[in-house]
């Protein structure tokens, strides 16, 4: 991970909703012999007392759930939009293009959730992702109990406390303020992930360049 100061974000909630709005996480570990093990899961992430909680459910007895009985180490990613960014954008070219993203590392310890747990889990899970709708036939609540005797026994919840946050919010914070325009102005133009990613650059413009100052880090990243 870039561990450069200028493209870590820095304000914890903008850190959580980044979490809120990509909650599908890949989350890896490794038994005790050191074979790695990775799985693409949603997450909900939850505040208490201070500390930060995630929480999810993968299939029982499947090699990831073996390793973190064995090793409760795990780490999660979480992932939002990226962008190729070309070096023809900027004021100076002659330099290495680069790349645009956001992600976020959490690591900390898998505990395992009881049975009462995993169902509350599994009603707050479905809930989230139908959208609050109580009428989804889909949410925990509304499931017959023939396939929820099938299902829940087949899966376990499991929550990690966060030990550790790391992030990038790699957004062009190095270049100059007219790179940084047309890089935004380009981005636009290519639209999907590209324009996502011009809208969190425009988020900060006005932060990066108060009142027409300007600094360029180019020497330290390209």
């Amino acid at each position: 991970m870039y561990n450069f100061s200028y493209f870590k974000e820095n304000d914890p909630h903008r850190i959580l909703d980044f979490i809120e709005e990509y909650p599908f996480a890949l989350i890896t570990g490794s038994d005790l012999s050191g074979s790695q093990v990775a799985t693409q899961i949603p997450l909900l992430v939850e505040v208490r007392n201070g500390e930060t909680y995630l929480q999810g459910h993968m299939m029982r007895n499947t090699d990831h759930h073996k390793a973190l009985v064995e090793n409760p180490k795990a780490l999660a990613v979480f992932t939002g939009p990226n962008a190729y960014v070309s070096a023809s954008w900027y004021s100076n070219p002659q330099i290495g293009s680069t790349w645009n993203y956001m992600s976020v590392h959490i690591q900390g310890a898998v505990s395992f959730m009881s049975d009462a747990e995993l169902i509350t889990l599994m009603r707050k899970l479905t809930l989230k992702f139908e959208k609050g709708n109580k009428q989804s036939l889909t949410i925990y609540d509304n499931l017959p109990d023939s396939f929820l005797s099938k299902m829940m026994p087949a899966i376990v919840g499991f929550e990690i406390k966060a030990a550790r946050f790391e992030n990038v919010f790699k957004l062009s914070q190095n270049r100059d303020e007219k790179s940084y325009t047309n890089i935004i102005s380009k981005l636009e133009e290519e639209g999907g992930n590209s324009a996502l990613i011009a809208l969190e650059m425009k988020k900060r413009k006005a932060s990066l360049f108060p009142d027409g100052i300007e600094w360029d880090g180019s020497k330290f990243d390209s």
